[in-house]
């Protein structure tokens, strides 16, 4: 408990076992200890502790649910994150599923949807027949925009879960909480519709059955092709944008708005549907770099959040199975935000 604890907010203050250590005169090996459970230091080390790491000792006491297994999915191939980041994300996931799940068992398994199949769907050598097929094994139409996919997927058991880590080169990544599916994403990614795309090229890792013989970078292509037909189908994208374009226009942003796409994947499926040549996108690519749109392009869509957690919480503490301060724990907010939500009276 303690030591899964410690190990989260060190790595939460993005420190190495020996930064920690010499902080407060100990050898790495004490560290390495008391996270692996083999010691438990006195309160006077732990207050160190909690000092150098900025939290409070009773943080380190928080309860952790130890009857969860977790299946955590592989950094694509060209992260960069650092051993001690890759390690920080799969903590967090572990800590935030325990908070989850400590609700989810008060209420009962039942209060969660049945998650799809993973791994099940055979892969083409066609994007547009897998994004379709993605589709249908979710239960959506064929075609057409999909409005707030993060909520889409919490009703259809798949968890979302939005990891603060301060790298621009870490997107996202999937793995197995109990054997139900997440999807991890960094909540600093930048525009909004970049999360969607994240998502969906997750999604494709998880539920197409891919050849273990096939190459990592292939792979991660083939996913990101899927993912774009997946938010925005060829059949859409010639009934949006016509058959033939010389380049792209401003007036595109309302199709990107309306599908939840940024300009480069509009830019990019438009070329691939052949409504524009490859010069016109490159022309294009230019233009948009130029305007520092690789980083920070125009965010044209509403923010989608995962919203199940904190409904769970708040059913939990109206039912009076948890109390408002306990719910404000699990969800590390302010009691006022519980209490807001939970109180009797006017609904917007």
């Amino acid at each position: 408990m303690f030591g899964k604890n410690l190990k989260y907010y060190r790595l939460k203050k993005s420190m190495t076992k020996k930064m920690l250590a010499d902080k407060i005169n100990l050898t790495p090996m004490a560290i390495t200890n008391y996270e692996d459970g083999n010691r438990m230091p006195n309160m006077d080390i732990i207050k160190k502790l909690a000092k150098v790491l900025d939290v409070n000792v009773s943080d380190f006491l928080a309860i952790r649910n130890e009857r969860l297994v977790f299946n955590h999915g592989e950094f694509r191939k060209n992260s960069t994150l650092t051993n001690t980041q890759q390690e920080f994300v799969r903590e967090s996931v572990e800590e935030y599923f325990s908070r989850f799940y400590s609700v989810v068992e008060l209420l009962g398994g039942d209060v969660l949807p049945i998650a799809p199949n993973c791994h099940v769907i055979q892969i083409s050598n066609d994007s547009e027949v897998n994004a379709k097929e993605m589709r249908i094994h979710l239960g959506l139409s064929e075609d057409g925009p999909i409005d707030d996919l993060i909520a889409i997927l919490e009703n259809k058991g798949i968890f979302v879960y939005v990891c603060d880590i301060k790298n621009s080169k870490f997107f996202g990544m999937n793995g197995f909480v109990n054997n139900r599916p997440y999807i991890i994403v960094n909540k600093n990614m930048s525009p909004d519709e970049r999360t969607r795309s994240t998502i969906a090229h997750e999604l494709a890792h998880l539920l197409f059955k891919w050849p273990e013989n096939m190459d990592k970078k292939d792979e991660e292509k083939i996913a990101t092709s899927i993912a774009g037909a997946f938010l925005f189908p060829k059949i859409d994208a010639i009934r949006e944008l016509g058959l033939r374009r010389n380049k792209v226009t401003n007036d595109m942003a309302m199709v990107c708005r309306e599908y939840g796409i940024s300009m480069f994947l509009l830019a990019k499926r438009a070329q691939i549907s052949k409504i524009i040549s490859t010069d016109a996108e490159r022309n294009f690519y230019i233009m948009a770099s130029s305007l520092g749109w690789k980083t920070d392009e125009p965010i044209r869509i509403t923010s989608e959040e995962p919203t199940l957690f904190e409904q769970l919480v708040f059913r939990a503490v109206c039912e009076g199975d948890i109390s408002i301060q306990r719910g404000a724990e699990l969800l590390k907010v302010p009691y006022e935000f519980v209490l807001l939500n939970c109180k009797f009276g006017e609904v917007d």
